[in-house]
């Protein structure tokens, strides 16, 4: 296993904590939050009664694979936690999500729960969001090339995302505009004018939603709570 893994693995290990029986919990998408779905399969089998929420198909299939009870948003209403990853987070907690392409389906489940813990290696601490990767956008294949006209307007180079040679297709039916900002000194003032854009779905910038993170290092985790 890679180091980054490892750090990945050991960051979900401990959100397992978190969780008890009788839970609604919000499962997300990724590299990182297939650890804690890997690990919430283990205790579901060792006596854990819950109620898995997936933020994607994948998650959905993995889950179900790992032998965990499934319900929808709908069916369920308020979710106790959720365990979920990101692609960068700086210090206010603030974090670009999306990389996966489950970002509108993310922030959902994120915002119907109780409490939001999101798990990551070091190398997704940042000192300012941006800096790093582009920031993902979910949008119409409608109006598409309008959207991107639209972003870059407001300081971006969007580029369509493809998956073989052709436009990724987000589980909502919708296309995915990365969009290269660099750092951005006011993240959740382009969250709001993003999201003003015709043609937009959701945008990757998650502000104030995430409660907790754990952080994997090499040689240690650490759980840090927002104020």
């Amino acid at each position: 296993m890679k180091d980054q893994d490892k750090s990945k693995k050991q960051a979900a290990e401990r959100a397992l904590e978190a969780v008890s029986s009788g839970q609604v919990v919000g499962l997300g998408t990724g590299s990182t939050a297939k650890f804690a779905i890997e690990g919430l399969g283990r205790l579901v089998k060792e006596g854990l009664s819950i109620k898995g929420v997936p933020t994607s198909i994948a998650t959905l299939r993995m889950a179900a694979e790992a032998g965990i009870p499934l319900v929808d948003l709908n069916e369920a209403g308020a979710i106790d936690i959720t365990l979920d990853g990101a692609d960068e987070v700086d210090p206010s907690f603030n974090m670009i999500k999306g990389g996966g392409g489950a970002l509108t389906r993310e922030k959902l489940v994120a915002q119907a729960s109780i409490r939001r813990v999101m798990l990551v290696d070091e190398s997704k601490l940042v000192a300012v969001l941006g800096q790093s990767r582009p920031l993902p956008v979910e949008v119409l294949p409608f109006a598409w090339t309008l959207s991107a006209r639209k972003l870059s307007d407001l300081g971006c180079v969007p580029i369509l995302r493809k998956q073989d040679g052709k436009p990724f297709v987000t589980d909502n039916g919708n296309h995915i505009l990365d969009c290269e900002f660099g750092p951005i000194p006011d993240a959740a003032d382009l969250e709001t004018r993003i999201k003003l854009l015709p043609g937009v779905i959701e945008c990757g910038l998650f502000i104030g939603i995430a409660d907790t993170l754990i952080i994997g290092f090499d040689d240690r985790v650490e759980v840090r709570d927002r104020r």
